[in-house]
């Protein structure tokens, strides 16, 4: 270990010489890390300062826990601007990603007041609700919950949903146009229903986007609840200042 290392707590010492061995590739993407009794044995420390610094590890995004099979290297976070209004299967393309779904439900529902709302329907009219995983080269990315209204998710359910993207069915079958969205973005956690979805932990932290679609004449025609997972995704924009004075 670095003779620079030495001053700081065993802990730290350990965290960064796993987190440099991360970093430098030697623990690569996806990797098991070693049982705590071999970390033990290659520090020369506890295994309360072995978990110690594991937890930071784990607080840092480099490594996560699955219960029940170990300690394994985090995948990298990618970054998805914000800047326009793109479906997932467009952003997952600009990041290099081969983008898929699966098709977990098809259903008509009764609107809920939020739904009503934001679709600009009355409370309880029936909406078509579809619900998906989106993945990125295989690996769940966000669970999208899609509420349409009705004459427009007739037609879309008729088609295949985990090989034809909604943005593109709305724009190139059916001549919808998409003029602008509002978005909003808070962080929660994942439910039962979105864990399982997202095959990650109940109570794990998600990104949750809000998203309502308009087309001509300011008319909402898609809203959205997208459940992203904090682990493998953030996001960036880049705002301008309004001149003052």
């Amino acid at each position: 270990m670095s003779p620079a290392l030495e001053e700081f707590p065993r802990y730290a010492r350990v965290e960064a010489v796993l987190a440099a061995e991360i970093s430098a590739g030697a623990l690569a993407c996806g990797t098991q890390l070693p049982p705590e009794d071999r970390l033990t044995d290659r520090f020369g420390v506890s295994r309360t300062t072995v978990r110690k610094a594991i937890e930071n590890l784990v607080a840092r995004g480099l490594v996560e826990i699955r219960r029940g099979k170990g300690t394994f290297v985090s995948e990298p976070k990618i970054t998805q601007e914000l800047t326009e209004l793109r479906g997932f299967d467009e952003d997952m393309v600009l990041l290099g990603r081969h983008p898929t779904a699966r098709l977990v439900s098809k259903q008509i529902v009764a609107a809920s007041k939020e739904v009503a709302e934001n679709l600009e329907l009355p409370q309880g009219a029936q909406v078509w609700r579809i619900e998906r995983v989106r993945l990125g080269d295989g690996v769940p990315m966000s669970f999208d919950e899609t509420y349409l209204p009705l004459d427009i998710g007739e037609k879309i359910v008729a088609n295949d949903l985990e090989a034809e993207p909604i943005f593109a069915l709305l724009e190139g079958k059916y001549g919808l146009p998409l003029v602008e969205a509002r978005y909003q973005l808070e962080a929660v956690t994942a439910n039962a229903h979105v864990a399982a979805a997202l095959a990650v932990e109940v109570g794990s932290p998600i990104f949750l986007i809000e998203r309502t679609s308009y087309v001509e004449r300011n008319r909402p025609v898609d809203y959205e609840k997208l459940y992203y997972r904090g682990d493998l995704i953030r996001f960036s924009t880049r705002l301008s200042r309004r001149a003052r004075g």
